[in-house]
């Protein structure tokens, strides 16, 4: 994993803006009218060439595949993942019944309204069966088509993100293990293919884990206490699918998602942070641009991170159409630069900013826009770190 050894290298989080006739795709597939497969196939590995190339021309170090061929973070594994089928049972909100929605009800009800969501076929399976992993053709064309777009890019280096045991089981749900804990770590033994495939084939993989953050505001009747509790069980879970691949080849994120709200009732940082260096990853990247959340950068003076690990903290943010100034962005990077070190921090992002396709968090230009912020933030935190451009 490349650290910031002669100047702050930038990344993000992993999903980004999918072209218009990708989203078309998409939607058609998720639709139940999947698109000719070879043409589908040719048409996302050509939108891999053009996002990393956009990556590159922006500046960004450490890029991805922008997850252009994934219809969500999470309901990708639809295809991977044997032992589901659709789930015909009607879901609520992901906030309904949250902290969250019992406080400001009236903010929901609207944000329901106004949020497009992507169509409910690609979103949620129930488990009926043993779980097994049946994705590696899909994966492999993830680490070919990024592989290719990567010949000729100016970047320092790949991931690829791929969804947490905890953040599926949250998602489908368990009609056939007896336990939850049966059920997490049998999510947890398949996706430890997709995990090896991709740090295999010399790509880091990303673990998308933002369940570990969001638990407690979706469960109100859990304490601060039952959350840390439960946190650990999933800690084990993941460490057990990342068994004998090196740290050094795994970043792991978390963040409060895509609820673009209040969020007064985020579980505080300081509440979980030595659960989550618990797991056996060589970065963690987490939320630290938006006011909720920025104040917590001090939580880092009171605790050891694992030796050899990388900090990526969030410095430009996806709940806000405000565009970060660069000298912020750069003040932000310093505060952590202070606490670990310069080498040990990398400037990324809070979260993605198309974590389901056809529901962009941000407008594409914008985020453009953030990420200029971002690399110029990191020209700047050089600047002062090293005495140079």
């Amino acid at each position: 994993m490349k650290r910031s050894t002669d100047r702050i290298l930038t990344t993000h989080v992993g999903s980004l803006p999918r072209p218009p006739d990708v989203l078309e795709m998409i939607r058609a597939k998720s639709a139940g009218r999947p698109p000719d497969e070879s043409a589908y196939a040719a048409r996302v590995r050509s939108a891999v060439s053009e996002i990393v190339k956009k990556q590159a021309d922006l500046g960004i170090d450490v890029v991805d595949d922008g997850e252009m061929g994934k219809p969500g973070f999470i309901p990708y594994v639809n295809d991977r993942l044997a032992g589901f089928e659709p789930d015909r049972d009607a879901r609520p909100s992901p906030w309904g019944g949250s902290r969250e929605h019992l406080e400001f009800p009236e903010f929901y009800e609207w944000f329901g309204r106004t949020m497009p969501t992507p169509p409910a076929r690609a979103l949620h399976m129930v488990c009926t069966g043993p779980i097994t992993y049946k994705g590696a053709r899909h994966v492999q064309a993830d680490i070919d088509n990024l592989k290719a777009a990567l010949r000729g890019a100016r970047v320092e280096e790949a991931f690829l993100p791929a969804i947490s045991p905890t953040s599926v089981e949250d998602w489908q749900k368990n009609r056939y293990y007896k336990t939850d804990e049966d059920y997490l770590f049998a999510i947890a033994e398949a996706m430890r293919e997709e995990y090896k495939a991709i740090t295999d084939a010399g790509i880091l993989v990303q673990i998308d884990d933002p369940h570990i953050a969001t638990h407690y505001v979706s469960h109100p009747e859990l304490s601060v206490a039952q959350i840390r509790t439960w946190a650990e069980v999933r800690v084990e879970a993941l460490n057990h699918a990342l068994r004998d691949i090196p740290r050094d080849r795994i970043r792991w994120h978390t963040c409060y998602g895509i609820n673009i709200g209040p969020r007064v009732h985020d579980l505080e940082l300081k509440h979980f942070v030595d659960v989550m260096l618990k797991i056996r990853a060589g970065s963690y990247s987490f939320e630290a641009a938006n006011p909720r959340h920025e104040h917590e950068w001090r939580v880092w003076e009171t605790v050891k991170v694992p030796e050899g690990a990388v900090l990526i903290p969030g410095v430009i943010s996806h709940s806000t159409v405000l565009v970060e100034h660069p000298e912020l962005v750069a003040e932000r990077i310093q505060k952590f630069a202070g606490i670990v070190g310069r080498e040990n921090v990398i400037a990324g992002a809070d979260c993605g900013f198309a974590t389901f396709a056809g529901s962009e968090e941000i407008h594409p230009s914008v985020v453009w826009a953030k990420f200029r912020a971002l690399v110029e933030g990191a020209r700047l935190a050089t600047t002062e770190l090293w005495g140079r451009a």
